[in-house]
């Protein structure tokens, strides 16, 4: 099986190459191999390396910047997923696509006012520029009539690259306090658990038997992160306790201090509940699907 894999520089694109790679051939373009802002080009590259899969991680996630770059970000997060669906339907091929819980709008609530999971067919209302454009590029790959597999995820994190992991160890070993967003909810995916079940349910693709059968029983949209939830301060403290006892900090550990979202104004509005409901993937796939804080305990193990 060729495989097309995009955005090898990203979090996810970058964990999935190695791991596809000892059981596919792989074909990864560079940015200035494949423009993903022009859609020309993503026909004209689809069209001669001829995959038997399309796996697109590749994304604009620059939430804020997205306020301001909205014509890129539409290009990358809507034009581009819906070329590539256009192709793998003229092919007659299968599109694995990554989204987000950013297409939601976090007001769900139930009886009592807690923060249920969303599912998949609940209602998309997403605040911002960037939730709106990978909304979009969702759309566009359902109205191709292609075989796909979307991944909605959240919070993705990982060792490589630009990220709130990252981005909270380094502070860590900066600062005596952190103050971070308390009261917002989701669940923290490392790149590697979507990357392990994403090459799982590949190996169940070249599996089957009948092709065509297994994509007209499998095809949608499903939710794709790790079990349980937390905030960011919550996020953040599980970071920074695992940071002291695995000898990541230069330091006496920072006071981590939770603080509401309108005390941290951003340019992009937020989901207050980003909390994602699973159960469909796994009984799909009969996946896996790990805990938010073992994920960041085996992400910093293995490291």
């Amino acid at each position: 099986m060729k495989i097309l894999l995009t955005g090898t520089t990203g979090q996810l694109g970058h964990t999935l190459l190695p791991l596809l790679n000892t059981h596919f051939e792989v074909v990864a373009p560079t940015r200035q191999e494949l423009d993903l802002s022009d859609a020309a080009a993503i026909e004209a590259f689809v069209a001669e390396c001829q995959p038997d899969l399309i796996i697109n991680p590749a994304a604009y996630t620059a939430v804020d910047k997205a306020e301001t770059e909205s014509d890129v970000a539409h290009a990358i997060n809507a034009v581009a997923p819906a070329v590539f669906a256009q192709q793998a339907k003229k092919l007659g091929i299968g599109l694995i696509h990554f989204s987000t819980d950013y297409v939601y709008d976090g007001s769900l609530r139930d009886a009592q006012g807690g923060l249920p999971p969303y599912t998949e067919d609940a209602q998309t209302n997403p605040l911002n520029v960037y939730g709106k454009t990978k909304l979009a590029g969702e759309q566009a790959i359902i109205a191709s009539g292609c075989n796909y597999l979307i991944f909605r995820t959240s919070w993705v994190y990982s060792t490589f690259g630009k990220n709130f992991l990252l981005t909270m160890l380094r502070l860590a070993n900066e600062r005596d306090e952190l103050r971070v967003v308390n009261d917002q909810w989701g669940a923290p995916t490392s790149a590697n658990s979507i990357a392990n079940v994403t090459v799982n349910i590949v190996g169940q693709l070249l599996a089957a038997e009948d092709a065509a059968q297994w994509w007209a029983s499998h095809r949608g949209i499903f939710h794709l992160t790790t079990q349980g939830r937390t905030s960011w301060c919550g996020f953040t403290e599980e970071i920074v306790r695992l940071a002291a006892t695995t000898g990541r900090l230069t330091k006496a550990a920072p006071k981590v201090i939770g603080i509401p979202a309108v005390e941290y104004p951003t340019p992009a509005k937020r989901p207050t509940n980003s909390c994602l409901d699973t159960t469909l993937l796994s009984t799909t796939f009969g996946v896996d699907i790990p805990t938010w804080d073992g994920a960041l305990a085996d992400c910093l193990k293995i490291t």
